[in-house]
């Protein structure tokens, strides 16, 4: 089992789930976050502190799509150890369905 990041993430990126991370397994795309699932250890500390419920265990139904993107845009985006500051409009995105087809962004992030 391991641990992936969902849309809900796409366009918050709180961050708030790398400052708990023992093993440092976040990576930062423009406008989302990614768990690398071979460096995950399956702790679960991360899933409460999503404000957005976007991390979610690979166990629920339905994830698949989900494993792919984490473990393929792992191995792209650069590591992230330290929390950021969430976009200015993140609030306005908390709720919003459908992210994936009109947000995502496959560029890298900053990292840290």
């Amino acid at each position: 089992m391991t641990y992936v990041v969902t849309e809900a993430c796409i366009k918050c990126k709180y961050m708030d789930c790398v400052e708990v991370c023992p093993v440092d397994c976040f990576y930062e795309g423009e406008n989302m976050l990614v768990i690398h699932p071979d460096e995950c250890i399956d702790c679960g500390v991360c899933e409460p502190e999503c404000p957005v419920d976007a991390i979610k265990a690979d166990t629920e139904p339905g994830l698949e799509q989900w494993l792919g993107l984490n473990k393929d845009f792992a191995s792209k985006w650069p590591n992230i150890t330290l929390k950021g500051e969430a976009p200015a409009d993140a609030k306005e995105f908390d709720t919003v369905e459908g992210k994936f087809d009109k947000f995502f962004s496959s560029d890298p992030g900053q990292g840290t």
